[in-house]
C-alpha cells in the first residue's frame, strides 16, 4: 500500500541566491507603488518566471528570474510573498489563490520591434523633473492626470526624423520605470533623489521597443508596458 501523495507546494522556487534577492527586491518595490496587493507571476519558456504588477500608473512592470512556479501561471498575494521570503522559505509562496484578482492577458513574449535607445540619464531626469510638477501641483488624489498622460519622449526608429511611426512616451512609464528601481547607477546602486546623474553610466541605454498595442521602455533591471493606445491620443 502507498502512503498519501505528497502536498503540491504553491509558489515560486528560484534556482540560485541571487534569483531570491531578485524576488525581494521586486516584491519590495510592488508593496511601494501597486496598493492592489497583487502580482501575477507567469513562468516562461526559457526557464525563467516573469514577475508583473500593475503599478498606480496605469502601467504594467516586470522583470524575470531563473525558476519555476507552481501554478505555471498564478496570481500572488504580496503581502504573503514578502512574508515568505522573509522567512527564507525554500519555494516563495503566493499565499491563497486570487483567480478574479487580475484581469486580462500579460503583453505577448515576441512581436516587439527595437525602435531606439533614451539614454538612462535623460529618464531619471525627466523623472525628477515630473516629480517636482507633482510636489508642486498634485492634490489630495496624487499627481494630477495632465501631468501623468503628457508625453514626454517622442522616439523614431534610428532616430529618424522622418520615420512614419513615432513612438509617443508618457510621464506614467517613465515614473513607473524609476519608481520600480530599474535603473540603476554604474556601481548596481539604487538610484535616489539624491543620487548624481554622473553616478549612471552615460553610455547606459534604456531601451524602446513597439508593438502594435504595446509600447515597452526596458532597462538593466527591469521592463515596464503601456498599451499604445493611450499614448497614441495625441499622435497626429
Amino acid at each position: 500500500m502507498t502512503g498519501p501523495f505528497p502536498a503540491i507546494v504553491r509558489g515560486i522556487t528560484p534556482y540560485r541566491d541571487s534569483d531570491r534577492a531578485d524576488i525581494a527586491a521586486f516584491v519590495s518595490r510592488a508593496q511601494r507603488v501597486d496598493d492592489s496587493g497583487v502580482l501575477r507571476a507567469h513562468e516562461r519558456d526559457d526557464a525563467r518566471v516573469g514577475l508583473w504588477i500593475r503599478t498606480g500608473f496605469d502601467v504594467l512592470a516586470t522583470r524575470s528570474v531563473f525558476g519555476t512556479v507552481s501554478p505555471n501561471d498564478v496570481i500572488c498575494d504580496v503581502s504573503a510573498m514578502a512574508g515568505s521570503v522573509r522567512a527564507g522559505d525554500e519555494t516563495v509562496g503566493v499565499g491563497f489563490a486570487l483567480p478574479g484578482a487580475w484581469q486580462g492577458a500579460l503583453p505577448g513574449a515576441t512581436g516587439f520591434a527595437h525602435v531606439d535607445d533614451v539614454p538612462a540619464r535623460d529618464v531619471v531626469e525627466l523623472a525628477r523633473r515630473g516629480a517636482g510638477v507633482a510636489r508642486d501641483e498634485s492634490g489630495a488624489l496624487g499627481p494630477a492626470s495632465s501631468l501623468l498622460d503628457q508625453n514626454v519622449l517622442t522616439v523614431r526608429a534610428g532616430g529618424a526624423e522622418d520615420a512614419a511611426e513615432p513612438i509617443q512616451i508618457s510621464m506614467r512609464a517613465v515614473f513607473a520605470l524609476t519608481s520600480m528601481g530599474f535603473v540603476r547607477d554604474a556601481r548596481g546602486h539604487e538610484i535616489t533623489a539624491e543620487s548624481p546623474i554622473a553616478a549612471i553610466d552615460p553610455d547606459e541605454p534604456v531601451r524602446v521597443r513597439a508593438s502594435g498595442a504595446w509600447a515597452r521602455l526596458d532597462a538593466r533591471f527591469g521592463s515596464v508596458y503601456q498599451r499604445r493606445s493611450v499614448l497614441n491620443l495625441n499622435v497626429g
